[in-house]
């Protein structure tokens, strides 16, 4: 062989996390330290609704989309695509039975798996990458990949390109995200309609409302509430264009949420509303976030369910707090 041919040769690495939003975000900066430290080519699985997503990271070579739901259909498709490489290193950063399974089923010698393994998936792997920690940000959970082979942890960077979006809306604009899936993790609704109003009153601030189609009726009661000029795409955004309307921002207030880290990995600067869960481990990472919680000695409990019905945590955090910190964030204390 040329030893031309021979430079062009790089590692293959194949990258299996499904989901979700948040999880995703997590892994990329180990990704990109795997990416540029073995001059690899990156491919990665993920959630056949995500593929559009991490076609945006600008480190991945190839998106395989994994068909989750029978529905789906392309079962055959995605193993053709699956196992039309074989790869140096396959890595796990899902931790689970099926992500392990989908990793064995690649063609490769060496699969390695998180610390944060569970279902027996470790059985799959020819190595787990670190000792198990959860007193640590997620983030830096998935760099014990990087260690275990021996590489630098280096600066902490999320590589991510998406469409320029025109700002047609004066600054300072504000997005709003007020719905998560755990029901006790969302602060009150009518919490971010008196923040929304007192900062739009306060600064002038364009107000945005986003969420799934699921979020329809509290994002619209929360619209109305608000009153005036709110521009609600609540239901109304790919992942995608998310990314851009996000890039275009200047403060996103949200719940502990996959688009709190969305918009962190963005560099926005996100204000989040803490209760039963640690923003040691999922908060948004990075200097330029603020976090409020409330005072319980019952959280973080980390539970789907408050035993006191009311998620006492996230009402103790005021709408006149948030709006304090979000001034501060903004530049603007003194106005």
């Amino acid at each position: 062989m040329e030893q031309s041919d021979q430079a062009d040769i790089k590692t293959r690495v194949l990258v299996v996390k499904l989901s979700s939003l948040g999880d995703l975000f997590h892994a990329l900066p180990a990704v990109h330290m795997l990416k540029t430290q073995l001059n690899a080519t990156v491919d990665w699985v993920t959630q056949t609704e995500y593929a559009q997503l991490v076609e945006c990271f600008t480190d991945i070579d190839r998106v395989i989309a994994f068909p989750r739901r029978r529905s789906d259909g392309g079962k055959i498709a995605f193993l053709r695509e699956a196992l039309s490489h074989r790869y140096d290193y396959i890595v796990d950063f899902q931790g689970l039975m099926k992500s392990a399974l989908l990793a064995r089923m690649a063609r490769g010698t060496r699969r390695i798996g998180p610390s944060f393994h569970r279902e027996g998936s470790k059985a799959f792997y020819s190595s787990v990458a670190g000792e198990l920690d959860k007193n640590r940000h997620a983030i830096h959970e998935n760099l014990d990949v990087v260690r275990h082979l021996g590489l630098e942890v280096t600066g902490i960077e999320f590589p991510m390109a998406f469409p320029d979006l025109v700002k047609d809306r004066p600054s300072p604009r504000i997005a709003l995200f007020p719905v998560t899936r755990w029901k006790n993790k969302c602060w009150p609704e009518e919490s971010f309609v008196t923040a929304g109003r007192m900062l739009r009153n306060k600064t002038g601030a364009s107000i945005y409302l986003f969420g799934s189609k699921v979020d329809r009726p509290v994002c619209s009661r929360i619209e109305a509430g608000i009153g005036g000029v709110v521009t609600n795409l609540t239901g109304r955004t790919s992942l995608v264009e998310l990314g851009s309307f996000l890039a275009s921002m200047d403060l996103v207030i949200a719940n502990d949420s996959g688009p709190m880290h969305f918009a962190a990995a963005i560099g926005v600067p996100v204000l989040a509303v803490f209760g039963p869960t640690d923003p040691g481990r999922t908060g948004p990472y990075g200097g330029r976030h603020k976090v409020l919680v409330g005072r319980r000695s019952c959280r973080p409990c980390m539970s789907r369910k408050c035993r006191f019905d009311a998620v006492v945590c996230m009402r103790e955090v005021t709408a006149a707090a948030v709006v304090r910190a979000a001034m501060e964030m903004l530049g603007l204390a003194s106005a």
